[in-house]
C-alpha cells in the first residue's frame, strides 16, 4: 500500500468534531421519549426521536473509521511492537481508572433515580466495590456488580487494536496489489461495495447475537461491524485516491444521504411489516446503505473543508480524550439535581449543556494537563520539558 503518513488535519478535526457530537448526542438521550437512558428528565421530547435517528446509526461507526485511520498513522510511525505498548497504556490505563472513579457517580444517581437506594454516595461505593450483583434494574451493569457505560468504546477499541497487528502484517505482504486497486476505485465500488459484508452480518449475524450489548463478549454481530469499519478507515487512508474520488462525489452524497435517510424512515416508521416482496432484505440494504453513505458524506466534506491545520486544532486534539471520559458523569450529575427545580424544556438542557463544557474545560484545562499523573490516567502523552508533544491522530488516546 501507498505510504500516505503525512499530517492529515482533516482526520484530527473530524475526530474532534465526532466526540462533540457524542457529548450532544448523550445530552439528548436524557430528553428523547420512549428511549432509555441513566437518568431521565421530565421534559421528554417525541420529534427529538428524528434527530437522535439520523445521528445513531453513523455516529459510532464513524469513531471507529476515524480510531482505524488514526491506527494507519501510528503503526507506520511505530512498528507493531511500540504501537501495542502505547496502545495499551492509552485504553487500558483510562479505562481502569473510569470504572474506577469516573463511573461509579453515574452508576449511583442512576440507582438514586430508580429508587434503589438511600441517598449517600460513600454507602454506594462501599457496596459497588464488592463487585457483587445488585437488585434488578438498579443501574446499567447491575446485573455484574459494576459498570462501564460509555466508557465500553475503548475495550472494544482495544479488541481491534490488537486484531488489526497480524492484519497489517497480511496487508503489508500484498500491499501493492492492494495499494494498486485504490489508487483505481470507482465510485461504484466506493459507494456500495462495502454494503455487501455490512447486509451479511445484519442477515446472518443479528439474528443470533442481536444488537450491541456493551459487555464485549459473545457482541459478534458488533464486532463484525464495527471492526469492519475500523479497516475501512485503516485502508483509506493509506491512499490519496478514494479521497480525490470523495471530494469529487461530496454533492452526490450531500443529497444521497438524505435520500438513504427519508428510505430509512419509510421503512422503520411508515411501511407496515411484510407488504412488498423481500421487504425485509430491501430494509437491511436501506439501513447500511443510509449508514455507509452519512459516513462517506462526513469524510468528503470534512476532507474538503478541514485538511488545513486550524489554530484551534491542537488543543482540542489533545482535550478530546479527557473530554470524552468526563462528559458523561458531568452530564447525568448535572441533570440530577437540576431536575428537582423544574426549570423548564428550554433552560435545563441548556444548563445541562454548559455545566457539561465548563466542567469538562475546566478539569482538563486547569488540573489534567498539569498533573503528570492525571495525564497518565487519562491517556494523554507526558509532558517533555521544552518540547511541545506532536498532537497528530497517531499520538491520541483514541
Amino acid at each position: 500500500m501507498q505510504k500516505n503518513i503525512h499530517r492529515r488535519h482533516d482526520i484530527d478535526a473530524l475526530r474532534v468534531l465526532a466526540f462533540a457530537l457524542l457529548i450532544l448526542y448523550h445530552l439528548g438521550m436524557a430528553y428523547v421519549a420512549e428511549w432509555g437512558w441513566h437518568v431521565k428528565s421530565t421534559y421528554q421530547s417525541e420529534p427529538l426521536q428524528i434527530l437522535m435517528l439520523a445521528v445513531n446509526q453513523w455516529r459510532m461507526p464513524l469513531l471507529f473509521l476515524i480510531s482505524g485511520a488514526a491506527t494507519y498513522f501510528l503503526l507506520a510511525k511505530l512498528g507493531s511492537a511500540r504501537f501495542l505498548l502505547r496502545r495499551l497504556r492509552q485504553l487500558l490505563i483510562p479505562l481502569l481508572f473510569g470504572i474506577l472513579v469516573i463511573v461509579p457517580p453515574q452508576a449511583y444517581y442512576e440507582a438514586l433515580s430508580n429508587g434503589v437506594i438511600e441517598p449517600g454516595y460513600l454507602s454506594f461505593l462501599w457496596q459497588y466495590f464488592t463487585f457483587q450483583p445488585w437488585p434488578a434494574e438498579s443501574f446499567a451493569g447491575s446485573h455484574v456488580g459494576f459498570t462501564w457505560n460509555h466508557l465500553w468504546y475503548l475495550p472494544y477499541l482495544l479488541c481491534y487494536t490488537l486484531a488489526i497487528i497480524p492484519v497489517s502484517y497480511f496487508l503489508h505482504t500484498y500491499g501493492p496489489g492492494l495499494g494498486n486497486w485504490l489508487s483505481r476505485f470507482r465510485a461504484w465500488q466506493l459507494l456500495f461495495m462495502p454494503l455487501l459484508p455490512l447486509t451479511l452480518y445484519g442477515l446472518y449475524l443479528f439474528p443470533l447475537f442481536g444488537g450491541i450489548n456493551y459487555a464485549v463478549v459473545g457482541d459478534w454481530y458488533t464486532h463484525a461491524q464495527f471492526f469492519t469499519f475500523f479497516l475501512f478507515g485503516y485502508l483509506l487512508v493509506s491512499n490519496e485516491a478514494p479521497w480525490k474520488l470523495l471530494v469529487r462525489l461530496r454533492f452526490f452524497l450531500l443529497i444521497g444521504a438524505p435520500l438513504c435517510f427519508c428510505l430509512f424512515l419509510l421503512f422503520d416508521r411508515v411501511l407496515e411489516e411484510d407488504i412488498i416482496p423481500g421487504q425485509s432484505l430491501i430494509q437491511l440494504i436501506v439501513i447500511y446503505a443510509n449508514r455507509w453513505f452519512w459516513l462517506l458524506t462526513v469524510l468528503a466534506w470534512g476532507h474538503y473543508c478541514l485538511n488545513r491545520p486550524f489554530t484551534w486544532l491542537p488543543y482540542a486534539t489533545e482535550a478530546v480524550y479527557p473530554w470524552y471520559i468526563l462528559h458523561q458523569t458531568i452530564t447525568v450529575a448535572a441533570l440530577f439535581k437540576l431536575k428537582e427545580f423544574s426549570m423548564g424544556p428550554v433552560i435545563e438542557p441548556l444548563l445541562v449543556f454548559l455545566i457539561t463544557v465548563i466542567g469538562c474545560l475546566a478539569i482538563h484545562e486547569f488540573i489534567i494537563r498539569r498533573v503528570p499523573l492525571l495525564r497518565l490516567l487519562f491517556g494523554l502523552k507526558a509532558k517533555t520539558p521544552g518540547r511541545v508533544p506532536s498532537l497528530s491522530p497517531a499520538n491520541q488516546g483514541v
